[in-house]
């Protein structure tokens, strides 16, 4: 497999996330990002959200055209999946999910295709990401991972999932061949 063009794009807060050592690497948590396009995921990427001057943001991103940007060095722990960011790589890719209606009990289906193009450069990264970490060994879903409920926005009697990502679209079965990678937390 050709070695991946990866576009770094440090968010500003980088240098404020904690650092680790590659070795506490052991797998990577696949999300999208639930918005329109990548400029609306970087624009929410870089808000400032907690204390230490960090935000919400995973590793890399992947544009529906392929192309990958890094937002996070891997030595970095970013905020992408509550529990479980010290060991995580977080990869997202751009589609529009439930987006903007994300907590409206009517819309909780996602219609938009991963593009092959993603889906391609996903699998190198992956790869590539193998080579880099020797512990990475398992991958997820956020939605494997984040579990909780919460109020629907049309009716607050009835609950919805916080996280669908990367929800029944994403073709799992093709990521997965010759990946070297083991899915967990997947519901049976």
């Amino acid at each position: 497999m050709p070695m991946l063009t990866i576009h770094d794009q440090p968010l500003p807060y980088v240098a404020k996330l904690p650092e680790r050592p590659v070795s506490s690497v052991t797998w990577v948590v696949i999300h999208c990002t639930e918005l329109p396009d990548l400029a609306t995921a970087r624009e929410y990427g870089e808000k400032v959200l907690y204390e230490s001057g960090t935000g919400n943001s995973g590793h890399y991103y992947i544009d529906r055209d392929g192309t990958v940007y890094r937002y996070v060095p891997g030595n970095r722990v970013a905020n992408h999946v509550r529990g479980h960011n010290p060991q995580s790589i977080g990869i997202e890719l751009v589609n529009r999910g439930r987006y903007p209606n994300w907590f409206d009990s009517h819309r909780q289906t996602m219609t938009e295709p991963y593009t092959a193009a993603q889906i391609a450069s996903l699998r190198a990264l992956l790869a590539q990401l193998r080579s880099e970490y020797p512990n990475l060994h398992e991958i997820a879903g956020h939605e494997d991972l984040d579990l909780a409920r919460v109020p629907a926005s049309d009716d607050p009697h009835k609950e919805v999932p916080r996280k669908l990502d990367p929800g029944p679209l994403f073709p799992w079965d093709e990521v997965l061949a010759g990946s070297g990678l083991a899915r967990i937390g997947a519901s049976p």
